[in-house]
């Protein structure tokens, strides 16, 4: 079935960030890589509004009229290698957040993790790249630096250079209905939230503390108009307030809860602590 042009503005527009549009239009590969970054930072959503019209083209082609891995080499994109880079060392932050406890961290986790960051901005499109030649030039570059934060920057590098150097055009394949299109993307989904979540959910604490200190330090610019930092304090600790409503007291007593409690009465009592300070 043809792809209307005017569809796909209207689900840019409603869903961009989260790639809906590239779902209606079968780049799945597009849809994962904008729901994993949120429409690359709003930057790559608001971009596309002018490739939209040959995207749509590129998707009614018929399969026999696409080009083979065998039918040449696909331009040097230096916007698809800047975003390689960019994804793959996203793709390492998040593990060296979430999953850095792990043994083997350095040589098989963050490898693992900036290689697919770069293969899936190599898979944007019509195009693709070498799947074990690009792992296996991270994994190799991995161990020259090994221990250290900084290795993301030289092992997205060398993926990436490496993705350009063996870039070539998809296969035709069957299409393939959306259940399980969805369902391969939900996967995927799962696979690099879960761990961050995991790793959220065991440092609450630590979380929470930032959190405090944070919410201090942005009342802290309201200091010369009390009005409105009480304004701002009463709308930062709705949620809490909702719900002891819902749950009352003694809810908050359980050991869940007791960060939230803190962070509650750090809130509340900020605006006493400057006007003792401002006494004093």
């Amino acid at each position: 079935m043809a792809k209307g042009l005017l569809v796909t503005y209207a689900l840019w527009a409603v869903g961009g960030p989260a790639g809906l549009h590239h779902l209606y239009l079968g780049r799945d590969s597009h849809a994962l890589l904008w729901i994993l970054t949120l429409g690359g930072g709003g930057l790559g959503w608001l971009w596309e509004f002018w490739k939209l019209p040959s995207f749509v083209a590129q998707a009614n082609k018929a399969q026999d009229q696409r080009q083979s891995p065998g039918g040449g080499t696909p331009p040097l994109s230096p916007i698809r290698f800047a975003a390689q880079m960019i994804v793959g060392i996203y793709f390492g932050l998040v593990a060296l957040v979430s999953l850095s406890s792990m043994a083997n961290f350095y040589t098989m986790t963050l490898p693992l993790a900036v290689g697919l960051g770069v293969l899936l901005v190599a898979a944007v499109g019509n195009q693709t790249s070498d799947f074990k030649n690009t792992l296996g030039a991270a994994f190799l570059t991995s161990p020259i630096f090994y221990g250290r934060p900084i290795a993301i920057l030289p092992i997205s590098l060398a993926a990436s250079i490496t993705a350009q150097k063996h870039r070539c055009y998809k296969a035709s394949v069957k299409s393939e209905t959306l259940s399980v299109r969805l369902y391969r993307l939900g996967l995927a989904y799962l696979a690099f939230m879960g761990p961050l979540a995991y790793s959220i959910l065991c440092n609450t604490t630590a979380t929470l503390s930032y959190v405090a200190e944070t919410l201090g330090s942005f009342l802290s610019w309201f200091s010369f108009f009390p009005l409105l930092g009480r304004l701002m304090e009463s709308v930062l600790l709705l949620p809490y307030r909702i719900w002891r409503l819902l749950v009352g007291d003694p809810g908050f007593y359980s050991s869940y809860f007791q960060e939230w409690e803190k962070l509650y009465e750090f809130v509340h009592s900020f605006q006493d602590e400057k006007r003792q300070l401002a006494y004093q």
